[in-house]
């Protein structure tokens, strides 16, 4: 009875042992991303602050967003990817919007759109258990897990931001420098 105990006593320290490290990664995971989040608006800010208000609505072709679009595309989709995928919140519908729409927004109103878009997703993600990274989900038809959410979205936030760095540069802007971690 007493060598039962024993061996339970054993197995139980040792499957802690095995999965305390693998929590401490998730969560490593998670906090790593939050850096670049946070990396990623500082960023974004800048570009966003670069451009003169008037050039707001240039686009490098007519079918092509314009610096607005993209930086609201960018609070848009950032709000979805973290407050409905991630978060589990209704997703908010594109084609009934207002929030990230940039008609009658000016460059301000922007700005606070999308930092307090960013704020809040930052304070979801640091809430976020990570025993859900693994979770499955459907995205566009695709079966995938939080986690690679997570480098969905640092991706989608990467792809609109380099947009907008040639909109700068097409109206003679150099952006800011590259920050990495971002």
């Amino acid at each position: 009875m007493i060598k039962t105990k024993i061996i339970i006593i054993i197995s139980i320290t040792l499957l802690i042992l095995n999965v305390t490290p693998l929590f401490a990664q998730e969560e490593k995971f998670v906090n790593d991303f939050i850096e670049r989040l946070e990396n990623s608006q500082k960023y974004l800010n800048l570009v966003a602050e670069m451009m003169p208000e008037e050039k707001y609505d240039y686009k490098v072709t007519p079918e092509s967003l314009s610096f607005a679009e993209n930086l609201m595309h960018i609070g848009y989709a950032l709000d979805w990817h973290s407050q409905s995928l991630l978060g589990g919140r209704e997703a908010r519908t594109w084609q009934t919007d207002t929030i990230y729409k940039t008609h009658n927004k000016n460059k301000k109103e922007m700005l606070v759109v999308i930092n307090d878009t960013f704020e809040k997703a930052i304070t979801l993600l640091k809430g976020f258990d990570t025993r859900r990274l693994d979770d499955k989900l459907d995205y566009f038809g695709l079966d995938r897990s939080k986690r690679q959410i997570f480098m969905l979205l640092a991706d989608h936030i990467t792809q609109h931001r380099g947009q907008m760095l040639v909109h700068l540069r097409l109206n003679g802007l150099v952006p800011p420098r590259y920050v990495l971690y971002q």
